[in-house]
C-alpha cells in the first residue's frame, strides 16, 4: 500500500511541534502579498507578523546568550547574537521546517523561486515565531526558539571579535587609513528597512553588507572584507 504524501501544512505543523489554538495566525504567517486578492489588506500577509517576530526572536536569543555565556562581554554577546538572528540562519531553519513548501504565494512569485529565496524564508520564519507568540504567549515562542536555535548557538565556533573593530585594527596593522562606510541602498517598508552598506579599505575592492539597520549592515560589510581577505576563516 502506497502512503499518501503528507500535506505541506500538516507536515509543517508536525515540524513546529506546537499545537495552534488559532490556525488563522499560522495561515497569515505563511501568506505572501502575492497570494492576496486585490481587495485584501496588508494585514492578510506575513509582513506585520514578521515585524513582531523579529523582536520576539531577538529577546529569546538574547536571553539564551545571557544564560549560556555568563563570562562573555557585550562585544562577544553581540557577535553571537548577530549570527543567530541573521537571515541566513533563519532561512536555514525555515528550510528544515519545510516552510518553503507551506508558503501561500502567487504563481509569479513561485515561478521566480520564491519558495527558496533566503530573505523570504527568513521573514516568514520570523512571522511564524510571532504567530506562536500571539497564540501561546512568550514562553511558547521562547521554547520554539530554544529547540531550534540553541543547538546552533552552543556549537557555533565563529570569530567573536566585532567585525568593524577587527577590520580597523587589521587596516592599521598594514598602515592603511581607517575604513570608510557608505550607505549605497535602502529597501523595504519603513517599519522593516534593509540597508546596503559599502566599506572601502585603501587598495582593496569594496565590500558590501546588508542589514536591518545601518550598524548591522556596516558589520556585515566589514565581515565580508575580513572573510574575502582571509582574516576570518570560518
Amino acid at each position: 500500500m502506497t502512503l499518501k504524501p503528507k500535506n505541506p501544512i500538516s507536515a509543517l505543523k508536525s515540524a513546529l511541534a506546537y499545537d495552534f489554538k488559532d490556525l488563522e495566525l499560522l495561515r497569515v504567517a505563511l501568506t505572501h502579498a502575492s497570494a492576496l486578492n486585490p481587495s485584501d489588506t496588508v494585514a492578510g500577509s506575513y509582513q506585520r507578523l514578521e515585524f513582531l517576530g523579529d523582536r520576539v526572536l531577538g529577546l529569546a536569543i538574547a536571553s539564551m546568550l545571557h544564560q549560556h555565556f555568563p563570562k562573555a562581554d557585550e562585544g562577544e554577546l553581540a557577535r553571537r547574537f548577530n549570527h543567530m538572528v541573521k537571515r541566513e540562519t533563519c532561512a536555514e531553519i525555515a528550510q528544515e521546517l519545510g516552510i518553503g513548501d507551506a508558503m501561500r504565494i502567487g504563481l509569479a512569485e513561485a515561478q521566480t523561486g520564491g519558495r527558496k529565496k533566503t530573505a523570504l524564508l527568513a521573514d516568514i520564519c520570523e512571522a511564524v515565531i510571532a504567530a506562536i507568540y500571539l497564540d501561546g504567549g512568550f514562553e511558547a515562542a521562547q521554547e520554539f526558539v530554544r529547540r531550534l536555535w540553541e543547538p546552533r548557538m552552543l556549537s557555533w565556533s565563529g570569530p567573536l571579535r566585532d567585525a568593524k573593530t577587527t577590520l580597523q585594527e587589521w587596516a592599521q596593522s598594514k598602515s592603511l587609513p581607517t575604513p570608510r562606510y557608505d550607505v549605497i541602498g535602502r529597501d523595504g517598508p519603513d517599519h522593516a528597512p534593509s540597508f546596503t552598506v559599502a566599506v572601502t579599505v585603501q587598495g582593496l575592492a569594496p565590500g558590501e553588507g546588508k542589514g536591518g539597520s545601518k550598524r548591522l549592515a556596516e558589520q556585515n560589510a566589514a565581515e565580508a572584507v575580513l572573510r574575502r581577505e582571509g582574516v576570518w576563516k570560518e
